[in-house]
Formats: C-alpha cells, structure tokens, sequence
C-alpha cells in the first residue's frame, strides 16, 4: 500500500517523516528480523542523518539487526570519515546509539561480495528495450540482498541521464549491482541517449532494472524522497514501483526547470558533492537539452582534479565521443565495459561520426574548466579552459544575451521548451 504525501510548494518536518515511517512499517512483521537499508553515497541530496536517526528510533529495539549498505554502483568506496558525514554520526557514537547497525560500502568489483540471482534472455531484453539490445544479461547483485529478511530502499529521486529518473530499483541496479548488468543498462542508455531517456519516466533501462529487481527474493519496502536542493518536500513508502512512481512524478515537478529558448553558452557549476568528472558530469547531462546546436557547456568546477577514480585509467585509453564513433568501430571498443563507453558518449553529447574520413562532429563544444590540466582534457577529447580566467558572477542576468549560468549543478535538469531531440542526430522535430 502506498502511503507518504509530498507537495512543490511546502517541505516535510521530521515530525511528519516520522508519521510516515510509522505508517509503511506498521503491518510490517519485522520482530526480530534481520533488516538491509541500502542508501546512496554522498553524491546524492538526502536527509541521510535524518532518516538514519528515525529507523533506528522506530525500528531498533523491534529489529534484530538494522545494517546499511551503500549503493555506490561502480563509484570509489567511502571513507570512514565520509560514511561518518554522510550518516551523520561518527563510528564511536554509531557503536553507542545505534548498537544493532553497521554502514559498509558495496563492493561491485569483488566477485566474493556478489551472487547470481538470475539472468534476463535476449528475448525478453529485446522486448523490454524496442530491440534495441538483444543479448542475455545475467543479473548478479550483491550477497547481502538475500542474507536479511527485509531491504528498506531509502533514497531521493531526480531526473537521471541513463534511466529517465533515479530512485527505485536504480538502488538494486546499479546500486548493489555486478558490472554485467551495470554495463548492459548504461549502454541501452547510451543507444537511447541521454535527451531522449533524462526526465522521461517509462524509458528501456527502467523496464530492464524492474525486470532485473523481479530476481530479488528478499521483500522489499521503497522509502522514496522527493528533493529540491537539501530541503525535503516528499516522502513515499511502499511498492517498489509504485512509491517510485508517486516521487519521480513530484521531483518532475520540483526538478524539471523549462526555459523558453536555447542558450549558445552555458555555465554550468557542479555541486562540490561530486568528486571528479564521472560524477559532476551531471552537470552537462542536466543542461545539454537547453543548449543550442554549436554551443558549448563549461563545467566550471576548479575542485575537481580527477577524471575518474574508478575508471580513469580507461577514460584515458578511450576518451570522450559521440555515440557514432563507438558504434561505427565496434570491433575496436569491444574489450572496454559498456559503462564506460556509455559515460565517454554521454558527456560528448549527440552528433555524428564518419569512419571514411575520421571526422567526428559533436552537436555542442564540451570544456572543462577544472583542475584537471590541459593535456589530459585534449587527451580525453574534451576542451580545455583555465578556471582562474571565470568569473560566474560575470554569467550572472544574461539569459537574454544567450547565456545561461547554472549554479549547483547535478540534480535540476534543463529543457527548451520548443525543441526535441532524437538520438545520435542533430535533426529537430520542432514545435512540440
């Protein structure tokens, strides 16, 4: 049963949350059951310490164990001292207050932390995605999906570049997921492209990740909060696709910002949660589709210095393409994860490749304005500039000149109003 309420207008107290809780887990037989709550890294805006201290408040003296898992998807593991920000309470004190819970990251790489649950056919994937992919994937997830009772899924939900919006079963696949079906759905993304899946709530890779989460054994209660920056204005509890659905129609509400024109050049600021590109290039995916064909998006971001910490090491080797530049040399990328040729064509943007002449035309000019030098970005195939020459105040009024300055970016996605884009073209169908 869904229960929780959400609004554009108010945001919830912890009074009201604490309501909410009591409702989703009051015909729940949890006495003495061993409880996984999986949450999202730091890269996400949540009232992470919030709801830690109110399941525990609510749950602890009912449960036998009340552990958390992060699902970090392929991000780098966190530290105890980023765990201990992002819980909001330091390891000792977590050892007093909270005796039955432990925080542990997920360990994607490690085959001995990950079990098969199943495997979806070729057919049935492509059915699930148009045909747009034919092989069968097997779904490993996780060990400790199936050694609790009950997964409590607690976590925001956004407009998402490969999924259409996060939140949900994003928090299985994915979140605790293996590489096999991280790779497969990404790659469905990049096929899709970013412009025709961001903000779009029925996409290929959400049929493929509900599809994925029908292996899962283990019941599963979705807590699913609906964000505008840090300040909370929806919560709902209940069935995975349901309580999904009910947030992912709010934060389309609160995080879809429609502008009547396109702009030439944007300034685009990525949100200091994100630690390198891999992460902050949610500042490109949630702006491409307000950018007119020969613009350019600057990620202004001088605290990055990394491209990857996961997967840097093969950005470097593959570099930053459109989607036609992968798909024309198929043979040429086939050793590289689909994850990571999925991320290189999703920053790129759309555009198109000609393997006769080697000639690779992007729709829009992609820079970097961080710490990341010169060399490396022409290495990558992305411009470079020196963030000491931006001033983004100077952006600041000048939607009317063509330019767009974006702050805190990541979590707000931007459309034009006039224009819709179809994959891996620059073709428009216009005035819809």
């Amino acid at each position: 049963m869904l229960h929780g309420t959400g609004s554009p207008a108010a945001t919830l107290a912890p009074d009201q949350v604490a309501g909410i809780l009591e409702q989703a887990f009051a015909a729940l037989p949890l006495d003495g059951q061993r409880v996984l709550v999986i949450i999202p890294d730091a890269t996400r805006s949540a009232p992470i310490p919030l709801m830690f201290d109110l399941l525990y408040a609510r749950l602890g003296a009912q449960v036998a164990r009340l552990d958390y898992l992060i699902a970090l998807g392929t991000h780098a593991p966190m530290s105890e001292a980023a765990i201990d920000q992002l819980v909001g309470c330091a390891a000792d004190q977590r050892a007093r207050r909270f005796p039955k819970s432990a925080v542990l990251n997920h360990a994607w790489h490690d085959p001995d932390a990950l079990t098969q649950i199943g495997t979806i056919g070729g057919d049935e994937m492509a059915t699930l995605t148009g045909g747009l992919w034919t092989t069968a994937t097997p779904v490993r997830i996780n060990r400790m999906a199936h050694e609790y009772d009950q997964i409590i899924i607690c976590g925001p939900v956004f407009p998402h570049e490969v999924v259409g919006f996060s939140g949900g079963a994003k928090y299985l696949f994915p979140g605790i997921a293996a590489r096999e079906i991280i790779d497969t759905t990404h790659w469905i993304g990049a096929l899709v492209t970013v412009l025709n899946s961001i903000g779009i709530k029925d996409t290929p890779m959400r049929r493929v990740i509900h599809r994925a989460a029908e292996f899962v054994t283990t019941p599963i209660t979705l807590l699913a909060m609906v964000m505008r920056g840090d300040a909370l204005h929806g919560l709902y509890t209940g069935d995975l696709v349901e309580a999904w659905s009910a947030a992912a129609d709010l934060s389309a509400q609160l995080n879809i910002v429609v502008k009547p024109h396109l702009f030439q050049r944007v300034l685009s600021l990525p949100s200091t949660r994100y630690p390198d590109l891999w992460t902050a290039a949610k500042a490109m995916y949630k702006t491409e589709p307000v950018v007119a064909d020969g613009g350019e998006i600057i990620i202004y971001a001088p605290h990055i210095s990394e491209v990857s910490y996961s997967h840097g090491a093969l950005l470097d080797e593959v570099g930053y393409h459109v989607l036609a530049y992968f798909t024309k040399q198929p043979g040429r990328f086939a050793a590289y994860p689909g994850g990571v040729l999925a991320h290189s064509t999703h920053v790129k943007g759309v555009g198109s490749y000609d393997p006769a002449s080697g000639v690779e035309r992007p729709r829009i000019q992609v820079t970097l304005a961080t710490a990341i030098p010169e060399a490396r970005c022409r290495q990558i195939n992305l411009g470079y500039r020196d963030p000491h020459t931006i001033d983004p105040q100077d952006w600041a009024n000048r939607e009317d000149e063509g330019l767009l300055l974006v702050e805190h970016a990541g979590e707000v996605l931007y459309r034009c109003a006039t224009m819709l884009y179809l994959p891996d073209t620059t073709e428009r169908l216009r005035g819809v």
